[in-house]
């Protein structure tokens, strides 16, 4: 896969060096498990801290299906 650009929001996230959407996926998930944001009673939903806020468009909460949207409006 091509890497793709990050915004600042996301390089912000994961750092700032173009990587494939694969790896931007993982170092999310990477991030999103190191500060525990995953809800503790439904593993499927993702509750954002501050980074996240920004990242997630202001939601408080996303589910991890949603995070392919927010990956295209951030990477290009």
């Amino acid at each position: 896969m091509k890497p793709m650009t990050l915004d600042a929001v996301l390089s912000d996230i994961i750092g700032a060096t173009p990587v494939p959407r694969t790896e931007i996926v993982k170092k999310l998930w990477v991030y999103i498990k190191k500060h525990d944001l995953q809800d503790s009673k439904n593993k499927r939903n993702i509750n954002a801290d501050a980074k996240l806020l920004k990242f997630f468009g202001g939601k408080k909460q996303v589910s991890m299906f949603e995070l392919a949207k927010f990956i295209g409006n951030h990477a290009k």
